[in-house]
């Protein structure tokens, strides 16, 4: 027979068009997902050029995580119908993932951003700002839990921050109520927060005031943090200011980016009121 006829295509030929090796058809063939069209009678298998589009569904499925056993079992029971189903499957999963890909995006270009912006700022440096409003997404109330409470509160807020596309790559920084701050209970926040630039609709969130604010950093832990407060309430009383009703702290550099805790950078944010 002469494979020109039927305008056939050798195991070879056919696997240069669809850009893989011949043992990629061989095990296509042995799992009784893609065989030769024909096999003639000295063993010679021809393919024809319209299985090619088969090949790249079955390529485009593969690359969609769809296993080669579930392929198998769509095309054991091909129709219209089914296929029309499928496409809308992987349509939507397509969709879901391209969201996924824009979130770690948006991620990834504020941790640039912010860790750019990092490496020129001094961090004893201490000055008075005015600072547009921003809307923050916070967790539930954090005050005077345990640490295992705390714990499912962090685990919540995270979940809550994948499952609904809210994390926006800035620090997640706590708010602590100027109460506290007062009788020195630093580390008694009142809750986790993360800045949201562009808001979703449906979600609950606080806009943080604006106005005049104290911004300090602190190197260290939360073990000496104590300090730098120290440092900043001497600073406001020399500006003449008065803490106002929440203070704000969130890292500028964490374990991502260094090694030792008493590397870390702390930004802490005073709401203030001008005398």
């Amino acid at each position: 027979m002469n494979k020109k006829n039927g305008n056939y295509l050798t195991t070879g030929e056919f696997a240069k068009l669809c850009k893989v090796n011949k043992q990629t058809l061989f095990y296509y063939d042995q799992i009784g997902l893609l065989s030769p069209i024909l096999k003639n009678e000295k063993g010679y298998r021809y393919y024809s050029i319209h299985q090619i589009e088969l090949f790249f569904v079955i390529d485009l499925l593969k690359d969609l995580d769809m296993s080669l056993n579930d392929i198998q079992l769509y095309m054991q029971n091909k129709s219209p119908e089914s296929y029309l189903s499928l496409m809308y499957q992987k349509k939507e999963e397509i969709v879901k993932k391209r969201q996924e890909i824009e979130m770690k995006e948006k991620f990834i270009e504020a941790q640039i951003a912010l860790i750019e912006k990092a490496s020129h700022l001094d961090f004893h440096q201490i000055t008075l700002e005015q600072l547009p409003e921003a809307t923050l997404y916070l967790s539930r109330n954090i005050e005077n839990i345990t640490e295992e409470e705390f714990v499912e509160v962090v685990s919540d807020f995270l979940n809550e921050l994948n499952e609904s596309h809210l994390d926006t790559g800035y620090p997640i920084g706590v708010i602590t109520k100027r109460e506290q701050i007062v009788k020195g209970e630093y580390t008694n926040y009142s809750f986790l927060y993360i800045e949201q630039p562009k808001p979703k609709e449906g979600h609950p969130y606080f806009k943080s005031v604006k106005g005049d604010f104290i911004i300090g950093y602190h190197i260290g832990d939360a073990n000496t943090i104590h300090q730098t407060y120290n440092r900043l309430f001497l600073e406001m009383e020399r500006l003449n200011v008065t803490i106002g009703e929440y203070v704000f702290e969130e890292y500028i550099y964490d374990s991502v980016v260094k090694n030792h805790k008493e590397h870390y950078v702390t930004k802490i944010i005073i709401q203030v009121e001008l005398n």
